[in-house]
């Protein structure tokens, strides 16, 4: 069964595709009227939209389906699958891009209708920002790279196609044709370089690299929110599979904790992460007995009658020593 938060993925996508196909039939329009480079490298760029809003929604479908025998850890990484192909056609429109807008540099043709394609065309950047906007929020919200690359795809053809509008406005005022392919060459650049980064970004998460932002976030929750029997937690690490985080770390409490104490406040460490990151959860906690007499210096646990010496201070989880692979003491700065 699809979760909550696949189920709003599925459909903000759906409507990146519906909104993405009627905007390249508009771009497509002004180019028909206006016979204007720039604006074609900017139809182009729309049909990369088309093909990744297609390829981003099928990846969705399959990231929301569970985990089965054949993926113990879900489907979620086919996400990054489709953010690198949409990084890569994004790549190709750029370089499209600059080549026809050269070609037309070295053999310019006539302007027509102007003011209709500017309209037509500043139409599709306003609708394409918000919905690029929209995407981004979702994909923070729900933990989608897929509708974050989405997004910033919507919102990069956004910030092109104002440019393109403003050389159009310029050439109206001049009559200087080139600049049609002068805007056009600036903007197949500016595309390159977000497609290389939409790349870089799917590569990291392809290679479960440390998102050190979320850790962050993480780290402080935990630090505002931790019980009096966390003596110390260390060995974190988060690995993100589409909209499901895995976590695992070690947990040390009381050593005279039986098996059910013990339980008990993984359950609560399981309760608090859950209520602060909206991500599925799933959690992976060994816990590990406290140590005397060195524990007992970082232990807050006033009424505890195992202890063999004076509590010192409260360990202070850093990203440094929260995913170290081993215990702590009071004698760290």
């Amino acid at each position: 069964m699809q979760t909550q938060t696949a189920a709003i993925n599925i459909r903000v996508q759906t409507l990146v595709v519906v909104v993405s196909c009627g905007l390249f039939i508009l771009k497509l329009l002004a180019y028909y009227f206006t016979q204007s480079v720039a604006i074609l490298t900017d139809a182009l760029e729309s049909t990369v939209n088309v093909v990744t809003g297609f390829t981003g929604l099928y990846s969705l479908k399959i990231a929301a389906k569970p985990r089965d025998e054949n993926h113990p850890y879900g489907h979620g990484k086919v996400e990054l699958i489709s953010a690198s192909f949409e990084g890569i056609l994004i790549l190709v429109a750029g370089l499209i891009i600059i080549y026809e807008s050269i070609a037309n540099l070295l053999h310019p043709h006539v302007l027509q209708s102007l003011d209709l394609g500017i309209g037509l065309v500043m139409a599709t950047a306003i609708a394409n920002y918000i919905l690029g906007w929209y995407c981004i929020k979702m994909g923070k919200r729900n933990f989608s790279i897929a509708l974050k690359a989405s997004g910033k795809h919507l919102q990069t053809d956004t910030w092109s196609t104002f440019g393109i509008v403003a050389g159009l406005i310029l050439i109206r005022l001049t009559q200087l044709t080139w600049i049609d392919s002068a805007v056009a060459i600036l903007f197949g650049i500016f595309i390159i370089v977000e497609g290389y980064k939409i790349i870089r970004q799917t590569v990291s998460g392809i290679m479960d690299e440390a998102d050190i932002e979320l850790l962050k976030d993480m780290i402080q929750v935990l630090n505002k929110n931790k019980s009096s029997n966390w003596i110390d937690l260390h060995n974190l690490r988060i690995i993100k599979y589409g909209a499901i985080l895995h976590l695992d770390c070690h947990l040390t409490v009381p050593w005279y904790f039986n098996v059910n104490e013990a339980h008990t406040e993984v359950d609560k460490l399981d309760l608090l992460i859950r209520q602060h990151f909206s991500q599925s959860l799933e959690m992976f906690v060994h816990t590990d007995g406290c140590v005397p007499p060195g524990s007992c210096r970082v232990c807050p646990l006033s009424d505890c009658s195992k202890r063999q010496s004076p509590f010192e201070k409260r360990l202070e989880w850093t990203l440094e020593n929260i995913t170290t692979n081993q215990k702590h003491s009071a004698d760290e700065p």
